[in-house]
């Protein structure tokens, strides 16, 4: 795919840096991310179906997702600390089921002409244990999926 995802996680630093590019101007990437009904169908790994519990993507807002694969639930939740109209979004993330290890995530949607949108991420952990369990639990694949899905559903 002409727009695989990046991912970095460099050695001995506790961060993993991603960039992904999208076929479709900026408004309608951010808006992707902002809308709950639209966040559902593409959030996560293609095995898992998702439900949101809330999702106010507003500067002090919460958020809480769930993946669901067939009777076993994956709970997430966080904060958005600072959400930026086209621009910027920043966020914890807390996976419950490793409770007390909270990461803070960046996204920022640059516009690179053509209509085309590059979403860059930072997402910062509280340890190198922490960062490189959620890199060993899969999330290179789950977010290359979900993306994946992004970009069928801004095509349709």
């Amino acid at each position: 795919m002409s727009n695989a995802l990046k991912v970095t996680a460099p050695e001995g630093l506790p961060y993993v840096d991603f960039e992904r590019e999208f076929d479709a101007p900026v408004s309608a990437v951010f808006n992707a991310h902002r809308d709950p009904a639209l966040v559902a169908q593409w959030m996560g790994p293609d095995r898992y179906g998702t439900e949101i519990g809330e999702w106010d993507f507003t500067s002090g807002g919460r958020w809480s997702m769930t993946n669901i694969d067939g009777d076993t639930r994956y709970e997430f939740r966080g904060t958005f600390h600072t959400v930026r109209e086209n621009e910027l979004a920043i966020q914890t993330f807390e996976f419950l089921r490793v409770p007390d290890v909270v990461s803070i995530e960046s996204l920022r949607f640059v516009e690179v002409g053509g209509g085309r949108t590059r979403l860059v991420g930072h997402a910062v952990y509280p340890s190198m244990e922490a960062r490189d369990g959620m890199v060993a639990a899969g999330m290179e694949g789950g977010m290359s999926e979900g993306y994946d899905k992004l970009d069928a559903l801004l095509d349709a």
